[in-house]
This record gives C-alpha cells, structure tokens and sequence, in this order.
C-alpha cells in the first residue's frame, strides 16, 4: 500500500520536476530572480548572441560582417547543422568567436523525455567539443524553454545556462532592419545580452537577412552608448 502511494506520489512528481524550469522563459521573472541566466552581466558591455546555425546559407554573411566591425560574438549551435557542416565550426572559433551548445535539434524540450534530452544534450556537447577542439561554456535551449532534465545535463556537462534580455524577433517573415533594431534597443540596457539569429532553419525563409542588415546600426549605437560589445565569455556575468 505504502509503496503504491510512492509509487502515485512519484508519477505526479517527476512532471512538475520536469516542467517547473520552464517559468525561467518569462523573462520578468529571471530578470529578477535570475538575472545571471537573463544575461546580465557589467553594465559597460553588451554579449552579443546568434541561435541556429552554423548555416551556410548566411553564416557567412554574419561572420565577415562581424570581422569587419571587430566585434566577435557568442554562436550558439544546433548539432544537426554543425554535423552538416563541421568547417563552418571552425571557422567561428578561428575567427575568434565563441561556440557554445543550443541542443541537437530545434526542439522545445518540454516535448522530450528526461532520458532524451540528457542524450541530445551529450551528443551535441561531444560533437561541439571534437568539431572545435574546446568544449562549450554555456548552454541556451531551444526557445529559451529550460527543463529539470536540461539542468541536469548542464550542471553534468559543466555548461552555464545563459538566456537573453532583448531580442529582435528576426524569426518572423515580416521582421525588417529597421523593426529588429526597434525592438532590440527598446530592450538594451548596459550589461545585457542581445539574442540574434544567424540562420533561418527554425524561421520563415530567409528571416536572417533582417538581422544581418540591422547589426551595423546595433553595434554603432552601442558603442555611441559607450558599451564593448562581445561574446558572453567577456561579459562577466553576474553570479545568480
């Protein structure tokens, strides 16, 4: 009897386990509570962050426009596309970049089993850490949707959950220079973190092009603003 008890008590607990994490996606919420995982970080820079790639469909574009600008940047990689294209790998950490863990798919990891997530999460760890010759630091899941399986593999894995505090929403088919700059300068504040996109495999077709075409005027206002604009491994993050 006692043990059915657990047993129910069990089945109704690991879910909640699982779930509960996923709060961290408001971003008031970590804001306050969690401003480590929102991306904040000393009040004179701001991280600058790309989800998606490496693509080569635009990767690239992003790359020489940063190399031009001499701002390097945090990618944060899918294991399908690094697997397709290794090379694109390395050329971010030859050009100085940073590489760090997005997941193996683009998938919301509240539809994965513990058990899956933690294998996704290792696969794409191993494939980033042999592809580049250095293991990720930091890790941002798929729609910044965080669960107990996914800090499970990080704290296993050593990586440091890191969100965003601003984005552009460049993922959508109506996103412009002009209103991904709006947005993310409506959000930016010294200390923050930008979420960008360099690839559109998880967006309408071609959305990175809004991104790619408003980054000139991004990187410009905040250095008039006074902010060193970088990648998250110089952000120096806040503990929390």
């Amino acid at each position: 009897m006692r043990a059915a008890t657990l047993a129910r008590a069990a089945a109704v607990a690991l879910p909640v386990v699982q779930a509960a994490p996923a709060v961290t996606a408001l971003p008031a919420l970590r804001r306050r509570l969690l401003p480590g995982l929102h991306g904040l970080g000393s009040p004179d820079r701001v991280a600058l962050t790309f989800d998606d790639g490496p693509d080569p469909e635009s990767t690239p574009y992003f790359l020489d426009m940063l190399a031009e600008h001499r701002v390097r940047a945090t990618f944060f990689v899918l294991g399908v596309m690094l697997r397709r294209r290794p090379d694109l790998g390395r050329r971010l950490v030859a050009a100085g970049h940073d590489v760090a863990l997005h997941g193996w798919r683009h998938d919301n990891l509240l539809r994965r089993g513990p058990i899956g997530t933690v294998r996704d999460l290792t696969r794409a760890y191993d494939l980033v850490a042999d592809v580049t010759g250095r293991p990720p630091a930091f890790l941002r899941p798929p729609y910044g949707v965080l669960t107990g399986a996914t800090l499970v593999a990080a704290r296993r894995l050593r990586l440091r959950p890191v969100l965003w505090s601003c984005w552009g929403r460049d993922w959508t088919a109506t996103a412009t220079a002009d209103t991904v700059s709006r947005r993310v300068l409506a959000g930016l504040h010294g200390g923050g973190t930008v979420l960008l996109h360099d690839s559109s495999c998880a967006a309408a077709p071609g959305a990175w092009r809004a991104a790619l075409a408003a980054l000139p005027g991004l990187l410009a206002e905040c250095r008039r603003r006074g902010w060193r604009v970088g990648p998250l491994a110089t952000h120096r993050l806040v503990a929390r």
